[in-house]
This record gives C-alpha cells, sequence and structure tokens, in this order.
C-alpha cells in the first residue's frame, strides 16, 4: 500500500508528516530548512525511499477567496520539481493550517514563540490529516 507525506512548504522551512501504514493518521515528522528546490527533492528522495511512501501530499496555500499567492506559484513549481521522482503528488488546500497548529501546539502548553519548526512540522500533520481523512 505505502504511506503518504505531507508537505507544508515555506520559503524558510519545509516541514513534513507521514502518515501510518494504514493511512489513516498522520504525524509529525521532521523539519527541514529550505535551501532550493533541488536540494529539497533530493532529501525528500531518502526519505521517501526509507519510509515506503507512495503518495504526496502537497499543502497549496490558496488566499482566503481561494486565488493563488505568490507562495502558490511556488508551490506549483516546486510541484513539478517533485515529478521526477515518479509518485502520485495531490495538492490539498492548506488554508489556516499554520493558525492550526500554533492553536493545536498551544492547546498542549507547547511554547510557539522560537518553535517554528514544530509549528511547520504540525502544519504538515494537519494537511495531511485533511486528505486521509477525505479518504474514508
Amino acid at each position: 500500500m505505502g504511506r503518504c507525506i505531507g508537505i507544508d512548504l515555506g520559503t524558510k522551512r519545509v516541514g513534513l508528516a507521514l502518515s501510518d501504514a494504514l493511512n489513516i493518521i498522520a504525524s509529525p515528522f521532521k523539519t527541514l530548512t529550505f535551501i532550493d528546490n533541488d536540494d529539497l527533492v533530493s532529501k525528500l528522495s531518502d526519505i521517501i525511499n526509507d519510509n515506503n511512501v507512495k503518495t504526496i501530499i502537497l499543502g497549496l496555500p490558496l488566499n482566503m477567496s481561494g486565488v493563488d499567492t505568490e507562495q502558490t506559484k511556488k508551490v506549483r513549481t516546486f510541484k513539478a520539481s517533485l515529478a521526477k521522482l515518479n509518485i502520485p503528488i495531490l495538492y490539498e488546500d492548506e488554508r489556516l493550517s499554520s493558525v492550526s497548529a500554533k492553536k493545536s501546539l498551544v492547546m498542549q502548553n507547547v511554547k510557539t514563540g522560537h518553535n517554528k519548526a514544530e509549528i511547520d512540522r504540525t502544519a504538515a500533520a494537519i494537511i495531511l490529516q485533511q486528505f486521509l481523512d477525505k479518504k474514508v
């Protein structure tokens, strides 16, 4: 079957989340530093191979009215870079995922001020979980 990986692409950091083997639960995985698309694709290739990932879920940052933003264009360009991995790449609307991630961490008494990487991983898990919940 294979797992899914959720990606929250940012300009400085990239949050990653992995599903369980049955693709039911998404969990925060790690945060990578964004250098450029080629470096990121290389790192993701290793993660995908090491974790039996068969599908990429890429957060699509639309604005609140559903229109593309500058970051949306970067995500679409990044998707083209990911195509060489030869596995399905699907978009998931990520509006408010970072806000939800921060609120979730605050509710767990996790300090979020200097822990941006934790927010990015959690946002990726929220994006991935939204996708997984639609499949049930």
